[in-house]
């Protein structure tokens, strides 16, 4: 797929909230490889692209010493063909890359790794092996399972760990399930818990209704070797 046919959704022009150190703006890339039930933004995964990459390129080369980071979200950006070339010439412009990734693809977070295309990564742990169709629609654990080792076996590329809640779906026993694999993973980062929020009461991608509880925080063990963090809880505020 040549870079410019790549489905560029929208863009955020600016953020100082998800490039940890840096201020950026987030590509979102329309199209996914999961379905999760409680997405809340069905219209990126289902929808096509409405920009392209010479526009974002537009974009960013007007935005040069005012942005120093570059978010690449979707939907799935690592599904297509085409992101190397763009990541190469959004990188010459002096720009740090992050890729939200819910690590279906390791073997390309392998070559992005082994060609220095990021300096950040944020991987979306869906739920553990036994829930993980339930929650993402597909049986493919293992190949999120490679992309975490290999995250957690590098030292060079800063990354974070996150999963987002809706009780619906998965309960606390599964959280703990999650961090004793983190435990056993070595990983000693910080992982982020996040209450599932709909956007302005659209609808989640499975129609789930509200949740009838949230997940209950309190409960959880604290990391042995890793910060746990909480996003979006109202019963922590």
């Amino acid at each position: 797929m040549p870079e410019d046919t790549l489905p560029i959704y929208s863009v955020t022009p600016f953020t100082m909230l998800d490039f940890p150190g840096r201020t950026a703006c987030i590509v979102w890339f329309s199209g996914c490889n999961m379905r999760c039930g409680y997405c809340h933004n069905p219209q990126i995964v289902k929808g096509k692209g409405r920009g392209t990459a010479a526009e974002v390129l537009a974009f960013l080369e007007k935005r040069q010493g005012l942005l120093d980071g570059v978010v690449l979200s979707g939907g799935e950006a690592s599904v297509y063909p085409g992101l190397p070339a763009f990541i190469r010439q959004v990188r010459d412009m002096g720009y740090a890359v992050k890729l939200d990734t819910n690590g279906l693809r390791p073997d390309i977070v392998q070559a992005f790794l082994d060609d220095g295309f990021l300096d950040y990564v944020a991987l979306d742990y869906k739920a553990p092996p036994e829930k993980f169709k339930k929650v993402t629609g597909i049986r493919k654990y293992e190949d999120f399972s490679a992309t975490l080792s290999l995250l957690c076996g590098q030292k060079t590329v800063p990354f974070e760990v996150r999963t987002t809640v809706h009780t619906a779906l998965m309960d606390e026993n599964d959280v703990c399930a999650i961090m004793r694999d983190l435990e056993d993973r070595g990983y000693d980062r910080t992982y982020y818990i996040q209450n599932f929020r709909a956007d302005n009461d659209r609808p989640t991608l499975a129609a789930l209704s509200k949740q009838e509880r949230e997940l209950d925080c309190r409960s959880l063990p604290a990391g042995k070797n890793f910060h746990v963090e909480f996003r979006n809880f109202d019963t922590l505020t």
